[in-house]
């Protein structure tokens, strides 16, 4: 449990937004600060999806919102409206197996992955130039290895990863501290066909040392710990969350 390892309240006073924490790995980051005293919005694809997920959590997080990181003058609007945010979590991201190989399909998952993350961090960074605040994105374990069925997919989270230490540098003079989670095999919507397919799943827990799928919560306290205070001197860090995935 994150309670057991951070402090109660040492979010206490902090803003936090999450993009596609709707469910998945975002839901459970957004939970995590949400339990340690943060203030947390999450943002979902569709405005379904968002009222989905504030009946759902509504206890843990100040809302959910519909924002489509595809939409530029969503962003800026909304960005535009905030007061404060000392933190932004980037985990909107979608995947097309297979489909990615036709170009405009590849395109269309670089636009939300790749340049959803940038669109997001390029609007949030005069709020958290005023709060020293930090970024974490989503890279992906797909940043470092090929995935045949996925080429669109990986080709966004090696963006993702080489994006992260681009900013890390360029957002250091505003105090802002930018790192990424890389999850390996995690059981989420994302993943079902391939946790379904017994074959490609067993191979996938064969090769992991850990011996088991991920989940949404042993990424949350990765993400947390990037937030905290514990990690003030880490910035263009990229964190492997893979069971040891990346050491085989």
């Amino acid at each position: 449990m994150i309670t057991a390892t951070f402090q109660e309240g040492s979010f206490r006073d902090r803003v936090a937004l999450v993009s596609g924490g709707t469910s998945g790995i975002g839901a459970a980051i957004a939970g995590a600060l949400a339990t340690l005293g943060a203030q947390v919005t999450v943002t979902g694809a569709t405005a379904e999806e968002a009222a989905a997920a504030s009946e759902r959590c509504g206890l843990w997080w100040e809302g959910a919102i519909p924002l489509d990181v595809r939409d530029a003058a969503a962003i800026a609007k909304y960005f535009g409206s905030l007061a404060k945010l000392d933190i932004l979590i980037n985990c909107a991201g979608i995947i097309r197996r297979a489909d990615e190989h036709d170009p405009r399909v590849f395109a269309e998952v670089l636009d939300v992955n790749l340049t959803g993350t940038m669109r997001l961090c390029a609007a949030a960074r005069p709020l958290l130039a005023k709060t020293r605040g930090c970024i974490v994105n989503t890279a992906s374990v797909l940043s470092y290895v090929g995935g045949a069925l996925v080429p669109g997919y990986s080709a966004s989270k090696g963006g993702v990863a080489q994006l992260t230490k681009s900013l890390a540098i360029a957002y250091a003079p505003d105090s802002i501290r930018v790192n990424a989670v890389a999850p390996g095999w995690i059981a989420t919507p994302l993943t079902q066909p391939v946790r379904d397919d017994p074959v490609r799943s067993d191979a996938i827990v064969a090769r992991t040392p850990l011996g088991r799928w991920g989940t949404p919560n042993d990424l949350a306290g990765a993400a947390v710990f990037l937030c905290s205070p514990a990690a003030s001197f880490i910035s263009g860090a990229i964190l492997a969350v893979d069971g040891g995935y990346l050491a085989m």
